[in-house]
């Protein structure tokens, strides 16, 4: 008993001593002090989000000034002098902030669109044998990314003034189009269809593309194909398409008819295609670059063409290079578009710009503007992304 007495105290030092030592490594614990600390600065990040809302809307409160928004229900009053969606000054500020989504989104899809285009042409431009081909290419990469986007829009938005001439003596372009003071003037095709009928049609090709994908797998595989086959068939005979092309004409002194695109249009539209060509260009020269010579040899040794080597050898290789820089160039193109208020194209930014100088509220439409912009972003980032995972190199 009295050993085991006298043990007993050195049993409890021993126990005090292992139980502190695995609370001291708790603390010490890498991954728990990083989620201790993570949390630490969230709560301080969020405390801190909650006193300037909170300070912010008490100082406006005492000021009178509104806050909410509710505004967006009411009448706006402004004017857009042009949209792709229908629209009218007696409309509530939520529809005329939709029209400039949309006019924004209109641009820089557009824009995008045009300058990949070009771009793939300009920066196999650069890599040509021809000394000629190769300069003027050069030039128009290096002028285009060493010139202010700004500037570059108010250049060509004054010349247009001064070089064009009147709608009576407009420039005759290919395809019945007209170039003058009064914008590009070009023909318009229009599309009537039956709702119903362009619907199944529609999913008629999603089945079509989910069997051949591998996505759809139910059933034989001629039954399916059969099947979606009439179902396409069936629907391209009650959809009664009909397609009628419009070309402008010269009515006194304007053009009518067709599809007009304004001067502040063309303007946005060719400077910000100009330049983000000159980047698109290089990176598309620099992806192609990337590609090793063997891989230009080797299909040399196969007896293909150098277009033919291009397509099915060095442009699989050269998309897994450009991706991820050319998602940077459109997500710029996106914040680029804001130079349209520089030429008076209502863009998104110059529509908000107004709302906020009628409706008196700042902070709700700033909000508006940094939300709007971020999902445009992220939602092309997105895209992108996925993109450049379908086409890596899967290893094994």
């Amino acid at each position: 008993m009295a050993d085991a007495a006298r043990r007993t105290p050195h049993r409890l030092i021993r126990n005090l001593k292992f139980r502190g030592t695995k609370e001291i490594g708790m603390l010490t614990n890498t991954k728990i002090r990083a989620v201790v600390i993570q949390c630490a600065l969230l709560a301080l990040v969020a405390a801190v989000i909650v006193l300037l809302v909170a300070t912010t809307t008490g100082n406006l409160r005492a000021r009178g000034m509104p806050i909410g928004f509710d505004f967006l229900s009411t009448s706006s009053k402004l004017v857009i002098s042009e949209s792709l969606l229908r629209y009218d000054s007696s409309q509530s500020y939520y529809w005329a902030i939709l029209v400039g989504i949309v006019n924004t989104l209109f641009i820089s899809l557009l824009v995008i669109l045009f300058s990949t285009i070009l771009g793939l042409v300009v920066g196999l431009a650069r890599l040509s044998s021809n000394p000629l081909v190769a300069a003027t290419s050069k030039v128009w990469v290096e002028i285009a990314r060493n010139f202010p986007p700004l500037v570059l829009l108010i250049f060509l938005y004054s010349l247009w003034w001064k070089v064009l001439p009147v709608a009576g003596e407009a420039l005759s372009l290919p395809m019945g189009s007209f170039l003058s003071m009064r914008g590009l003037n070009m023909p318009s095709a229009t599309l009537e269809f039956n709702t119903a009928g362009v619907t199944l049609m529609v999913i008629a090709a999603i089945v079509f593309a989910a069997r051949l994908l591998g996505w759809l797998t139910a059933g034989p595989l001629r039954l399916t194909l059969l099947l979606g086959g009439m179902l396409f068939m069936f629907g391209l005979w009650i959809a009664q398409i009909h397609f009628t092309l419009e070309r402008p004409t010269l009515t006194g002194s304007n053009f009518e008819g067709g599809l007009e695109l304004t001067p502040e249009l063309t303007t946005i539209l060719l400077g910000l295609t100009i330049y983000t060509t000159g980047f698109v260009a290089e990176i598309i020269r620099g992806g192609v670059l990337s590609v090793n010579r063997g891989q230009w040899e080797a299909g040399h040794s196969l007896g293909l063409s150098r277009a033919r080597i291009l397509q099915l050898i060095v442009v699989p290789q050269t998309l897994r290079v450009i991706v991820p820089p050319l998602n940077s160039q459109y997500i710029n193109v996106v914040k680029n578009s804001t130079l349209a208020i520089a030429v008076g194209y209502p863009d998104f930014l110059a529509i908000m710009n107004t709302t906020i100088s009628k409706s008196s509220h700042a902070i709700e439409g700033v909000f508006i503007i940094l939300v709007v912009y971020l999902m445009i972003n992220l939602s092309l980032s997105t895209l992108a992304n996925w993109f450049n995972r379908r086409i890596a190199i899967v290893e094994n």
